[in-house]
């Protein structure tokens, strides 16, 4: 019995050493890939190059202070008609001596995810000179200026200005300089190519409101201008953002798509 037990001991630890090495030696569980978007969404400039980009949310100039989440590269995505469509508002506008600039184009959750932590962080206050002076961050959901939803990320909603050619270089901007208010007049605020329309991208006011009557003269032209070329395109403008507009019909309506900002989402397509 002795010699029985000895030889069995021997094959239990055997059996542990193989499985040990097995475990050893197995490859680690991967993480699960990042989502890439459907074949319906492109980067704009594969569909045209003279569109100006300055998207914002890869730069710590804008209201949250801090690159956004989900921006991984300075790139407008669009759904391909919605694309398609600023091709041909875009060849309007050059003939009259003007190019589109796009701010914001398809957003993922991820970053809307990340707008709605920032405004529920009533300490951070670090851009409220620039982008809501006159509103208390408490009131940012309550009066519609952050949302746990957003149009930008059906992948047809975009935001932007126009520019008059040829266009004039635009600095980068310095985190931890001096702010000024969105709605003080042009030459006073942070610098931007655009034309003159009354506020800064993303201004947390009433004075954003398109038709606000407030914004005469030339500056109330250069929106309606901008609404003008992109209505006959299809494009649908917010009423209290002058900047953004969203083309319809909306190929993907109810869908909220996660997948990050980087050309590697739309390769290939």
């Amino acid at each position: 019995m002795t010699g029985l037990a000895s030889l069995l001991r021997t094959l239990s630890v055997a059996a542990v050493a193989g499985l040990s090495i097995l475990t050893a030696s197995a490859p680690p569980a991967s993480a699960a890939p990042e989502p890439r978007a459907p074949r319906e969404f492109v980067a704009l400039d594969s569909v045209d190059r003279t569109i100006l980009q300055e998207m914002r949310y890869t730069t710590a100039h804008n209201f949250t202070g801090v690159p956004v989440d989900g921006y991984r590269q300075p790139l407008c995505v669009l759904t391909r008609p919605a694309a398609e469509a600023l091709h041909r508002a875009q060849v309007r506008l050059l003939a009259r001596g003007y190019t589109l600039k796009v701010y914001d184009c398809y957003r993922p959750q991820r970053a809307v995810d990340h707008f709605v932590r920032w405004a529920k962080d009533l300490e951070d206050q670090r851009m409220k000179k620039e982008f809501y002076p006159l509103v208390d961050k408490s009131r940012l959901f309550a009066d519609g200026y952050i949302a746990e939803k957003s149009g930008h990320s059906r992948g047809s909603t975009v935001d932007l200005t126009i520019v008059r050619l040829p266009a004039a270089p635009t600095r980068a901007y310095r985190p931890g300089e001096g702010l000024v208010e969105c709605y003080a007049p042009q030459a006073e605020r942070f610098p931007d190519n655009s034309v003159d329309v009354g506020t800064g991208y993303d201004c947390f006011d009433t004075l954003s409101h398109t038709d606000d009557p407030r914004i005469t003269g030339e500056r109330r032209a250069n929106r309606q201008l901008l609404k003008g070329v992109l209505a006959e395109q299809g494009f649908v403008n917010l009423p209290e953002e002058w900047w953004h507009f969203t083309f319809r019909p909306e190929p993907f309506p109810g869908t909220f798509f996660d997948f990050p900002v980087a050309r590697r989402s739309v390769a290939g397509h």
